[in-house]
C-alpha cells in the first residue's frame, strides 16, 4: 500500500507477493471462465469476508455464523444456474441486510450484509453484460494498479501523511501515485482494448474510492484493537484486508456499465 516494509523483511515481503500474484492467477482465470467458476470464488470470498466483518464488530460466534447463513441466501441466488445477477437478487440482498439488523438488533452487522454482498453482485453484473470480461477487468485491475502506485510511490517518496490516526503508513504521495498508475491502466485499455472513455474518465474518482475503502476498513482495524482482519491469506491477512479497496469500486463500476454515459 503506501508504505514500505521495514529493513530486514524481505521474506514476508517476497510471501506477501507470491500470495498476491497466486490471487490475481486465480481471479483473472475465474474472471475468464465466469459462470459458475466466477460465482464460486466471489461467493467465498463474500462468506469469508462476513466472517471477518463480524470479528471486527466483535460479534459471538453463534451470530457470525448466522450473519455468514443470512448472507449466503442472496448469493445463492445469483447463482447463473438460479436467478443470476438481476434485481431479484438485489433485492434479496437488501431484505437479507433488514432480516439480520432486526433479528440481532445490531445495524453494524446488518451493514455488513451489504458490505460484503454489493460487490459479489456488481462483479457478476459486469461479468454478465456485453463487454464482461473487458469490463470487469477494468474494475478489478485500477484497484490493483492503485493499491501498487500507492505502495511504491509512498515507499519512494513518503512525505506527508495522508490519515496518519488511521493509517500511519499511508501518504498524500502514496494516494497521488494510485490514481496516475490507476489511470494509466485505463487509459492502455482504452487504446488497445477499446474501453470507453466514460470507464477512463471515472478512472481517478475510483481510485480514490479504492483508498478510501482501504482507510475506511483501517479505521474498523483501529477500532477494533487487531492488525489484520484475519488470517487466511499467508502475508496479506484476512480477505477484507485484500478487498478493502474493491468494495466500493464495484458498485459504482456496475453503476457505470449498466447505466453507460454518452462518451
Amino acid at each position: 500500500m503506501t508504505g514500505g516494509p521495514p529493513a530486514g523483511r524481505s521474506p514476508e515481503l517476497a510471501v506477501r507477493t507470491l500470495a498476491g500474484l497466486g490471487m490475481i492467477a486465480v481471479a483473472l482465470v475465474a474472471l475468464a471462465l465466469g459462470g459458475f467458476a466466477l460465482w464460486l470464488l466471489a461467493v467465498v470470498a463474500g462468506v469469508f469476508m462476513m466472517a471477518e466483518w463480524s470479528d471486527l464488530h466483535a460479534a459471538e460466534a453463534k451470530t457470525k455464523r448466522f450473519g455468514q447463513y443470512v448472507l449466503s441466501v442472496p448469493l445463492a441466488i445469483m447463482c447463473p444456474l438460479a436467478a443470476g445477477p438481476n434485481f431479484f437478487a438485489l433485492g434479496l440482498l437488501v431484505g437479507a441486510f433488514f432480516f439480520l439488523t432486526i433479528v440481532t438488533r445490531r445495524p453494524q452487522l446488518g451493514l455488513g450484509v451489504l458490505y460484503c454482498g454489493l460487490p459479489v453482485y456488481a462483479l457478476l453484473l459486469i461479468r454478465h453484460e456485453p463487454d464482461g470480461i473487458r469490463n470487469a477487468l477494468w474494475a478489478l485491475s485500477l484497484v490493483w494498479a492503485t493499491d501498487i502506485g500507492a505502495y511504491f510511490a509512498g515507499r519512494g517518496i513518503g512525505g506527508p501523511k495522508l490519515a496518519p490516526r488511521i493509517s500511519p503508513n499511508k501518504t498524500w504521495a502514496g494516494l497521488i501515485g494510485g490514481i496516475v498508475l490507476a489511470t494509466i491502466v485505463a487509459v492502455l485499455m482504452h487504446v488497445f482494448y477499446l474501453l470507453p472513455l466514460s470507464y477512463v474518465v471515472a478512472s481517478p474518482l475510483l481510485a480514490i474510492l479504492a483508498q478510501g475503502g482501504d482507510l475506511y476498513e483501517s479505521h474498523l482495524k483501529r477500532r477494533a484493537g487487531v492488525k489484520d482482519s484475519g488470517s487466511v491469506i499467508p502475508g496479506h491477512g484476512g480477505v477484507l484486508d485484500r478487498l478493502d479497496g474493491v468494495v466500493p469500486v464495484l458498485p459504482l463500476a456496475a453503476l457505470l456499465v449498466v447505466v453507460p454515459l454518452a462518451f
